[in-house]
């Protein structure tokens, strides 16, 4: 109803009628954020297992879809060839760290002692272990530890352990349904987008899919170089619980930037403990290969899937491991770079991703390596190479 006061002398009366729908939308999303928020707060677990299951499908679908077209299978049967391929690799691994790495533990324990004690003869540190008795406080920890394990500690163990086998399956469950269903369910949502979008939807989600499965696929195969590495560097120098290191730093170098820091500081931790030699050539052997990880193999194997900066690539990782732990701070990287492909791409740029697969590019950079004939032969093939890395937007222009 219009109000019959009259408005002050230059001043506008302006009426905003507000439907009582509004109102109620208002209420549903609000109940709707809060809902959301409580089942992530308290199924926190189950939500990061599915989004480490997405990136599992993400990651391993050209694979299956490679295996599919190369020997005609279904894609049901290519998805239970990959899914037994990596069951069997990951019992292997376990089978053949898992001895050595109980073996080492108890050695671990019982020369420890002894290596705190030989810091006693380091320069500025070594007064000061002695002082406190660095070497019989350890001793004593080792051989109280046992004792200190009591009911309580026990069922927490077991529920951790219960919660870590929930967790496998439900990344399982998850990665399974995406490398079968992954396709369906890609086709029924397109169905709900207008007909005159379906084309640019297509296109952005081409440009999506490349970045993550490119990311992801070379950032894994980089993460295994440098679990490698580190095994057999290891092993060399005779540090303990080098089978336990290669694991972890393999899972750590998944984390960008800050992923590298991490797994080596815990090898270089573990070589300390068999002498300063040791770990100078443990630290020595990081350094140079993060060197060479860093400004040759990531940018030969992942390419330019991730057309960051490395500032921007540690602020995402940063602000995504805070928001959601480790899943997140792997995700924010190919997150981010998605999110800055799809808006070159609306300004009418081309989009910084490749597609190609990563034993192209790793045999491109073998081939780069080898022996080249002088002459005009050597510039045609350089030109070739230089072609079959540029990302597919360029190649138009």
């Amino acid at each position: 109803m219009p109000d019959p006061r009259p408005a002050p002398p230059g001043h506008r009366r302006v009426l905003i009628d507000l439907d009582p729908l509004s109102f109620v939308a208002l209420a549903l999303a609000t109940a709707l954020a809060v809902a959301l928020f409580s089942v992530a707060s308290s199924a926190s677990d189950m939500l990061t297992g599915i989004g480490v299951g997405l990136l599992l499908g993400v990651a391993l679908s050209p694979v299956v879809s490679a295996v599919q077209r190369r020997w005609r299978f279904s894609r049901g049967i290519a998805v239970v060839i990959v899914g037994l391929g990596l069951s069997l690799t990951v019992s292997a691994v376990v089978l053949l760290v898992a001895p050595a790495t109980v073996r080492q533990s108890q050695d671990f324990s019982r020369e420890l002692p002894s290596t705190v004690r030989e810091l006693y003869s380091w320069p500025i540190v070594g007064e000061r272990l002695a002082e406190a008795r660095a070497a019989t406080r350890v001793d004593e920890w080792i051989q109280d530890a046992p004792a200190n394990i009591d009911d309580e500690t026990l069922a927490d163990v077991g529920d951790r352990l219960l919660g870590g086998v929930f967790s496998a399956v439900v990344v399982v469950v998850t990665s399974m349904g995406v490398l079968v269903d992954g396709e369906v369910i890609v086709r029924r949502l397109r169905v709900l987008v207008p007909g005159g979008r379906r084309d640019r939807a297509d296109r952005l989600g081409r440009i999506v899919y490349a970045t993550f499965g490119s990311y992801f696929a070379g950032s894994l195969f980089v993460a295994v170089m440098a679990g490698l590495v580190t095994l057999s560097t290891g092993l060399a120098l005779g540090v303990p619980l080098a089978p336990v290191a290669a694991l972890w730093t393999t899972f750590t170098n998944l984390i960008p930037q800050i992923g590298g820091l991490l797994g080596g500081s815990f090898f270089v931790l573990l070589a300390l403990t068999q002498g300063p030699v040791q770990a100078v050539v443990a630290l020595a052997v990081v350094l140079v290969y993060q060197n060479l990880e860093n400004h040759v193999i990531q940018p030969a194997i992942v390419g330019r899937a991730v057309n960051l900066s490395p500032p921007a690539t540690m602020l995402a990782a940063l602000v995504g491991g805070a928001a959601a732990g480790v899943p997140g701070a792997l995700l924010a990287t190919p997150l981010v770079a998605a999110a800055k492909a799809v808006y070159l791409d609306s300004r009418g740029q081309p989009a910084p991703v490749t597609v190609e697969p990563v034993r192209s590019r790793v045999e491109g950079v073998l081939r780069r390596r080898r022996r080249r004939p002088d002459g005009p032969a050597a510039e045609a093939e350089a030109n070739a190479d230089a072609e079959r890395q540029a990302p597919a937007g360029r190649q138009h222009h």
